[in-house]
């Protein structure tokens, strides 16, 4: 199974959806099109902020004298108010000292209206409320990458037990080396492909488009399940068929790959010989199917005959073909 398989499947599809999703709605939400507050309560503000708004206030105090009005500014700071005031306090600049004090002693007289203090509150609650909110989006999506990951990491490190026989089959393809044909100075298929049949795939049927290097659709080319022998699940395959679609041919052709024992007899011929010649397979054997323009070498790379109470050389426990394709013009 390659990559593109993997991301067909539904669960795949998802967990890309809602990735993309997340970091599609973290970047519109936080640089396209960012949060705009306002009317915020004034302690949720950066810490200048803060300090600016008390020392106005302090200021207007000094003017209307109106300690009601004083004492609600000072609340609005939360409890961040009393490390803001103790700043302007150690630093009045161009606040009146005076202003400044009578202003510290109209909070002594109204000490219960004022917030509770908080030593470790820090200025800017906007900027720790939107550095949380980062800092916790971020996490989710990380935990997400991490579960996808390691979902996908699990899917595709199966144990050997835990993969059906198609799933081995893809395995197996994976891992087998397609023949180099440039190397030898021949020119290079159109189209190679590796298909693997393991007993147990009971539905095995591949095939695979031939198109040309342009992109032109040439036809089409597989393998599938001819003949089993013998009773019972799993299927005992003893004979394959291999075909090639050739579109400017508009015809089939087709040669059937049989088990030494299907080969050699006489019942089991008669029946198969319809569908196309008779090839016995062979270990590295190569197999020829030509039409009008096209030209394909079928290739036995590997092989097992399965054990059991059946004949030996009945039926296939492991059979992988390589299919090479030529155009003729």
């Amino acid at each position: 199974m390659n990559i593109m398989d993997t991301l067909k499947k539904p669960p795949v599809m998802i967990f890309l959806s809602v990735v993309a999703g997340i970091i599609l709605g973290l970047t519109f939400g936080w640089v396209i099109m960012p949060v705009q507050w306002t009317n915020v309560p004034m302690y949720w503000n950066r810490e200048d902020l803060q300090e600016s708004y008390l020392r106005m206030t302090i200021d207007s105090f000094r003017i209307n004298r109106d300690e009601d009005l004083a004492v609600s500014r000072y609340r609005d700071l939360g409890p961040n108010a009393a490390k803001v005031f103790d700043t302007i306090k150690a630093n009045p600049d161009q606040v009146d000292g005076q202003t400044v004090a009578d202003f510290d002693q109209v909070l002594q007289n109204h000490q219960s209206e004022l917030p509770t203090p908080a030593s470790d509150a820090g200025g800017g609650g906007s900027s720790m409320l939107t550095t949380a909110l980062i800092a916790g989006s971020v996490i989710a999506l990380l935990i997400i990458l991490g579960a996808g990951a390691f979902w996908l990491f699990r899917s595709n490190r199966r144990a050997p037990e835990d993969m059906t026989p198609a799933m081995l089959a893809a395995e197996h393809s994976r891992s087998v080396e397609k023949t180099d044909y440039s190397a030898t100075g021949e020119q290079p298929p159109v189209a190679q492909y590796v298909t693997t049949y393991v007993l147990g795939d009971d539905l095995f049927d591949d095939s695979f488009s031939i198109d040309a290097p342009s992109g032109e659709f040439l036809g089409e080319c597989g393998v599938g399940i001819s003949e089993t022998v013998g009773v019972g699940d799993p299927k005992k395959v003893a004979a394959f068929e291999v075909w090639m679609f050739d579109k400017n041919d508009i015809q089939t052709v087709t040669k059937v790959l049989m088990s030494a024992h299907a080969f050699a007899d006489p019942a089991f011929r008669t029946k198969l010989e319809p569908k196309g010649e008779l090839v016995q397979i062979d270990p590295h054997k190569q197999v020829v199917l030509e039409t009008q323009t096209l030209q394909m070498i079928a290739t036995i790379s590997d092989m097992a005959y399965g054990q059991g109470a059946l004949p030996d050389g009945s039926y296939f426990d492991r059979v992988t073909m390589e299919l090479a394709i030529w155009s003729k013009k």
